[in-house]
């Protein structure tokens, strides 16, 4: 994550657009799409973003942009993280420390999906 000083409570879009390098109608676009990110409007009508909403926005991009997720994906990242349960993803991806590892895992999950797809379906009984 870029490190930006915390100098002010509030900070304009163009603001935020320089800080994080987003341009604004993409800022605009992401908050259509991240309930999460709902930055206030003050009496003119003009959005006004905190320090969490600026700390919110460089972890949508470091997930959309530098992760590949996505926009489905990082909401899924996201609501995990407030639900708790990211811990248990982190868990299970330290887990795995390898390449071989994480190929027989995945291998071993898709053996097990397919074998649950041809008994829900009743090809194998």
């Amino acid at each position: 994550m870029k490190d930006f000083e915390f100098k002010k409570l509030y900070y304009s879009i163009s603001e935020v657009s320089r800080i994080t390098g987003l341009e604004q109608h993409v800022l605009r676009y992401w908050e259509s799409q991240f309930p999460e990110l709902n930055p206030a409007k003050n009496r003119a009508g003009n959005r006004i973003y905190t320090n969490k909403d600026i700390s919110l926005i460089f972890e949508i991009k470091r997930l959309v942009r530098e992760e590949g997720f996505t926009i489905e994906g990082a909401k899924k990242v996201l609501s995990a993280k407030s639900d708790g349960s990211s811990q248990q993803l982190v868990e299970t991806a330290e887990a795995a420390s390898t390449p071989g590892e994480i190929r027989q895992t995945l291998l071993e999950a898709r053996a097990f999906l397919d074998e649950l797809v041809n008994r829900l379906s009743g090809k194998a009984r």
